[in-house]
């Protein structure tokens, strides 16, 4: 069994606990591979583990009549599992993995024990949770009022900040699943952007 050190984290969220709590937390985290395209929740089942990414991207994904639309990235600054948090089993949302990374994952049960045991722990993942739902919000927004170009922006953005490389190995398929457009839609995109020098 490995000891974790807190100075060796890159989880932005655990890195910036109190030490005390961490080391109470730090004995339920293992480290696990977080694999392309692995489906860590599903939706309306209870949720075993959260994942405290460390490097790799997981989105969380909205099932609707015409497929499935991303509403919510997480890299290495949040968590998988959020409904835990605000003290339920489960969500409405499936979370996959769209970039190969790593996690420390911890049994749900343990940390809702955490939460229960740490005032700290609770407003840091309280604080994480509300900036999740904002980032929602605007990826709703954004689906609603912004072009394709701007959204595909968008997100080329946030998937830059979240997988610190200017390469994205992902296709124009994959995009327009997760902008909710059809691929025609990517391609004339992604185009524009390349005009102007933006990518």
């Amino acid at each position: 069994m490995f000891q974790l050190q807190q100075s060796t984290v890159r989880n932005r969220l655990l890195a910036t606990l109190p030490a005390n709590d961490f080391v109470g937390l730090s004995r339920a985290l293992e480290r696990v591979p977080l694999r392309l395209h692995e489906t860590v929740l599903d939706p309306h089942q209870p949720i075993a583990h959260a994942y405290f990414v460390e490097s790799g991207l997981c989105s969380y994904l909205a099932d609707t009549h015409d497929g499935r639309i991303e509403i919510g990235l997480v890299g290495r600054e949040g968590m998988v599992g959020t409904p835990l948090v605000l003290g339920t089993d489960r969500g409405p949302f499936t979370a996959l993995i769209q970039g190969e990374g790593e996690a420390l994952r911890i049994p749900a049960a343990d940390l809702c024990a955490a939460l229960d045991a740490s005032p700290a722990l609770r407003g840091l993942l309280g604080r994480y949770v509300q900036s999740f739902i904002a980032q929602v919000g605007g990826t709703a927004y954004a689906n609603a009022k912004l072009t394709i170009e701007a959204r595909l922006a968008r997100w080329i953005l946030m998937y830059q900040d979240r997988m610190d490389q200017d390469d994205l190995p992902i296709t124009h398929e994959f995009l327009s699943l997760m902008l909710g457009v059809r691929r025609p839609g990517v391609t004339a995109a992604t185009h524009m952007l390349e005009s102007s020098g933006m990518i």
